[in-house]
């Protein structure tokens, strides 16, 4: 039984010391290769992911918060990176002893402050600010709707400021305010009539009613806390997502201090297509005019007189995936002007909250061909004559007189100026 207790022991030292050595790339999901942009991403979602605010019920997502932070402040800063990619942890650790940034074991819920704002913690907390949500459209090409794209966007955030850690000032201390005594209020004494005095509180004009105080401002944020950046989102484009469909990306909003970061609402819709430059229309596809109803596509064929009335053509149309879609009619076969041809399965795949999943089998809607025919403006006399003539050859046979079929008077009606006058 000693023996037995004795080896459980080493082996939970033994993990013990693999989870402190565990290598910081393969916490946060990257590549050595990965750059600045990727590692700062990585650690958004996995300190969301962990957050012990939305895991009360995991006793493990604080050790996996702390352990996600280390990494990111490991690798975040050049210089800790360089060393710990050459020398492990051994090397940060001494780098750390000798007073080096980086490496360290820092408080991991004011890193999370530094990008979410609210003291390192979620709304739901109690008496925890929430920020306003920011909304933000993105234009999409159809083809980014049928194929589905991983895409990106910029918009100007405003993030807590790095160089004073959101305090304002350039040293980092922040001091109470000595006009209102750290309270954000002052009273002030007004005199309403000779000998009535009333006292009213109001907000503190020194500290702007936050009751601290700098005595130096950040010249990276002028002591305002929040500088303006730009901030590069990556949009994920489902296959078949509608035209206006909303993504939300939670805690991404606008940053302060003072509050949890909103969400940002990104809504996608359907951009109208540049009909100039290969960047309109990289693939050559004809699916750049194709439009969009739900889940069906609608397209319009233009015929001319001949293959409209005879028939005996193709045409290969190419989709927004490249595939073609072949149309076409035998000879003999006649088309009407604004006949409209149903190709089933060839419309918008059909969106499903599982995706492209071996579970599911991706259906697609309707590709609607509505037929254009085109007369010609003007004949050579010799054709004329000859269609003249061989349509009066027909005509004679087998002709309809519309007029007559109609049943409209053959002559025009012409009433007197009396029977004018009695409608009148």
């Amino acid at each position: 039984m000693r023996l037995l207790r004795t080896l459980l022991l080493g082996l939970l030292t033994l993990a013990q010391l693999a989870l402190c050595a565990e290598d910081y790339y393969k916490v946060l999901g990257l590549n050595r290769d990965a750059t600045e942009k990727q590692i700062k991403s990585a650690y958004r979602q996995l300190s969301k992911k962990y957050h012990p605010d939305k895991n009360p019920n995991d006793p493990t997502a604080h050790d996996k918060f702390v352990l996600v932070s280390e990494a990111y402040e490991a690798l975040s800063d050049p210089e800790s990176r360089r060393i710990y990619d050459q020398h492990g942890h051994d090397g940060l650790k001494q780098h750390k002893q000798q007073g080096g940034a980086g490496g360290g074991h820092h408080d991991p819920f004011d890193l999370f402050s530094r990008f979410f704002g609210g003291g390192g913690h979620f709304s739901n907390q109690p008496g925890q600010r929430r920020g306003p949500n920011v909304e933000v459209k993105v234009g999409i090409p159809l083809r980014d709707f049928y194929n589905g794209r991983v895409t990106e966007f910029q918009w100007n955030k405003q993030e807590i400021c790095e160089v004073c850690a959101g305090t304002g000032a350039a040293d980092k201390v922040v001091h109470s305010c000595p006009v209102c005594g750290g309270r954000g209020v002052r009273t002030v004494r007004q005199q309403l009539a000779p000998g009535m005095v009333t006292q009213v509180q109001m907000q503190c004009d020194a500290c702007g009613g936050r009751g601290k105080a700098i005595k130096h401002r950040c010249s990276a944020c002028n002591g305002e806390r929040v500088v303006r950046k730009p901030a590069t989102v990556t949009l994920n484009v489902q296959r078949g997502m509608a035209d206006g469909a909303r993504v939300a990306y939670e805690n991404e909003a606008d940053a302060h201090p003072d509050y949890v970061a909103g969400d940002l609402i990104v809504t996608v819709y359907e951009k109208e297509p540049a009909l100039e430059g290969d960047e309109a229309n990289p693939d050559r596809v004809d699916g750049v005019f194709f439009r969009r109803r739900g889940n069906d596509l609608f397209w319009r064929e233009v015929l001319s007189l001949r293959e409209a009335l005879l028939g005996d053509w193709t045409r290969n149309v190419t989709h927004l995936d490249g595939h073609i879609v072949r149309l076409g009619r035998p000879r003999g076969q006649v088309v009407q002007p604004g006949h409209v041809e149903t190709v089933v399965g060839e419309g918008m795949p059909v969106w499903h909250e599982d995706g492209d999943d071996v579970y599911h089998k991706t259906e697609y809607g309707n590709l609607y061909v509505e037929y254009t025919v085109v007369l010609p403006d003007q004949m050579e006399s010799g054709m004329e004559k000859e269609l003249w003539q061989l349509f009066q050859k027909w005509r004679a046979k087998k002709g309809v007189d519309l007029h007559k079929d109609s049943g409209r008077p053959d002559k025009p009606v012409i009433k007197s100026e009396q029977e004018n006058h009695d409608e009148l």
